[in-house]
């Protein structure tokens, strides 16, 4: 009988994959100071308009891109919007659709889904030849609801369903196809100190919820959950002086509950009729793959709204892969 193994390459990414399902299992043994987190693909950035803000949105308004941000940037949805979002890494390939519907009455309800495409890998036997590929993916299902409670307040909520998922078809170790599957929720609120002051704040914790299980409770680790807490400041003295543009900056810093290592989020946007923008970010935390500059182009015609955005630093541009991100949204 053959031996059935993974090839050079399979290795490498099965390792990635225990990395992003949380690290269950062997790598637990090795982390035993600090409990490894589970499900990281959820802290991947989505959205082009986000990165090409340093991902601190923490107190925008950024249409469907709020549900993976803040859900409470949708109560002021002015419009319907479907909309879906791309991106490249040296991860893989994201894409993520959302739709979100607005009502004067009830507030703005939006569905979301996402997929994390980490590729396929080959599996070998002793002979080196092909005997079956593993697909690696993960998936995130989500049901967001935003409203306003006067004039100043927005508040969001987002229940997920995520997944974490290794498929085979050929021949595989049994030991190769696994199953990770749990729920979260993420909660936001926005002031806005408007008129008095062009100023808005906001805070947002993400990914509450039950640890993601692979096998059984041993082979589990807790969620990366996250504070986020920003502010958006619209420099007046700009419109003023060049009519028809618009200068916003924005700031935010990031952390796990225990507040131990806050990360900082820079972002400005300058806006020209509304029409073209362009957007630079920088996110101080060399560890993801949308840290480091960043930068983004946003154009509008019509209903249709078309973002890029491109981070320059960090491991996946290290690797060759500089992420890459593509928004298409359609307003109606």
């Amino acid at each position: 009988m053959r031996r059935r193994r993974f090839s050079a390459r399979a290795r490498a990414a099965w390792t990635v994959a225990l990395v992003l399902a949380g690290g269950a299992g062997s790598l637990r043994a090795q982390a035993r100071a600090k409990e490894p987190e589970g499900a990281l693909f959820l802290l991947v950035p989505v959205g082009a308009r986000a990165v090409g803000l340093g991902q601190a949105m923490a107190a925008g308004e950024g249409g469907t891109e709020s549900v993976w941000w803040n859900p409470a940037g949708l109560a002021r949805q002015p419009k319907r919007e479907a909309a879906i979002h791309h991106s490249q890494t040296i991860i893989g390939t994201g894409d993520a659709l959302a739709v979100a519907v607005p009502s004067a009455l009830l507030g703005t309800l939006a569905l979301s889904a996402s997929i994390l495409d980490y590729g396929d890998q080959a599996v070998t036997n002793r002979e080196e030849l092909r005997i079956g590929t593993l697909f690696l993916r993960s998936f995130v299902f989500g049901a967001t609801y935003a409203t306003s409670v006067g004039e100043r307040i927005n508040a969001g909520l987002t229940y997920k369903l995520l997944q974490f998922r290794v498929d085979c078809s050929g021949t595989c170790p049994p030991t190769a196809v696994l199953t990770a599957t749990a729920s979260a929720v993420d909660a936001g609120v926005q002031y806005t100190l408007r008129p008095e002051l062009p100023l808005d704040v906001g805070a947002a914790v993400r990914n509450l919820g039950p640890r993601l299980q692979v096998n059984d409770r041993d082979q589990s680790d807790p969620l990366p959950r996250r504070l986020y807490l920003g502010a958006r400041y619209e420099v007046t003295a700009v419109s003023r002086e060049l009519r028809g543009t618009a200068l916003q900056v924005v700031a935010e810093v990031v952390d796990d509950f225990r507040a131990q290592r806050p990360t900082p989020r820079v972002g400005a946007e300058f806006a020209f009729q509304k029409r073209a923008r362009v957007r630079g970010g920088y996110v101080f935390d060399q560890s993801g793959t949308g840290a480091g500059p960043a930068v983004g182009l946003g154009l509008s015609t019509g209903g249709l709204v078309i973002d890029l955005a491109r981070v320059f630093e960090g491991f996946s541009t290290d690797a060759g892969q500089p992420p890459t991100y593509l928004s298409l949204r359609y307003l109606f």
